[in-house]
């Protein structure tokens, strides 16, 4: 019998309601206009606030995903933690996270590959960091089973290791969660994010906290796809002003696809 993780944050950072949260994650992805030559990336870093404000940007990583995505086998999912400070990376002790959509079962024999990696139960419960993402993964990739890693204090190659001995082939993607600047105005959000963006595009591992919730995820990723020769392309660069909030107080997004070739590039 599959020990389950309820979900947390249904109804408050997305519909709570099975056909409508459908309906909301169809109607995001329909937006995105994918060039119809681009290969499906092996990575993403897309962001993790209310589909209000950020799921028009999360969608435009996702929709990446729409074509071949069925034949994916494994998620592996990395964001940060929002409630509980600790050294490493953390597998939840449950067997599958639910959401109104249904629940997707981790991957178990995927696990054995990191053995050293611990797992807690408690820092999981409350994330929504990795959970807001999976009604997109079980529209986009419905077969894919998941490996949901939180991220505490880790260097970029400590968590490049794991991402490393996870990577797999054409059945796997990697999937890193994190929101860009916090609370700025609008122009300084703005200025910042920009500047985040040409670092992720370089590769750059160097990110500070403020300009990424998920620097740390996000920096093991960059390593990472530095070692494997990845090519990082940016899907989308917008804030809560741009979405669905006022501009004196805002929250950054950007999504962010890496490729195995050139491909991607426009």
């Amino acid at each position: 019998m599959l020990t389950v993780r309820p979900a947390s944050v249904a109804g408050r950072f997305y519909p709570g309601d099975p056909i409508l949260l459908g309906r909301e994650v169809d109607r995001l992805l329909s937006a995105v206009a994918v060039p119809p030559e681009e290969p499906m990336p092996k990575a993403l870093i897309v962001p993790h606030a209310g589909y209000v404000y950020s799921g028009p940007v999360a969608a435009s990583g996702y929709a990446r995903l729409l074509r071949e995505g069925g034949t994916l086998e494994r998620v592996v999912l990395l964001g940060p933690s929002h409630h509980v400070a600790f050294q490493g990376l953390v597998l939840p002790e449950s067997d599958a996270f639910e959401t109104p959509l249904g629940t997707v079962e981790i991957d178990l024999a995927a696990l054995r590959r990191i053995p050293q990696i611990r797992r807690n139960e408690v820092i999981h419960r409350p994330e929504h960091s990795l959970e807001v993402h999976l009604p997109f993964l079980q529209r986009v990739a419905p077969k894919a089973r998941l490996v949901p890693l939180a991220a505490g204090r880790a260097t970029p190659s400590q968590v490049a290791e794991v991402i490393e001995a996870l990577w797999g082939g054409s059945e796997t993607i990697i999937v890193v969660s994190s929101d860009l600047s916090h609370y700025l105005s609008y122009r300084e959000c703005r200025a910042l994010d920009e500047e985040t963006a040409r670092q992720i595009l370089r590769l750059d591992t160097a990110l500070a906290p403020e300009c990424a919730c998920g620097a740390i995820p996000v920096a093991g990723l960059l390593e990472a796809a530095r070692r494997k020769r990845l090519h990082p392309q940016l899907l989308d660069l917008r804030n809560s002003g741009d979405t669905a909030g006022g501009q004196e107080e805002v929250v950054g997004y950007g999504a962010f696809a890496f490729f195995e070739t050139g491909g991607g590039h426009p």
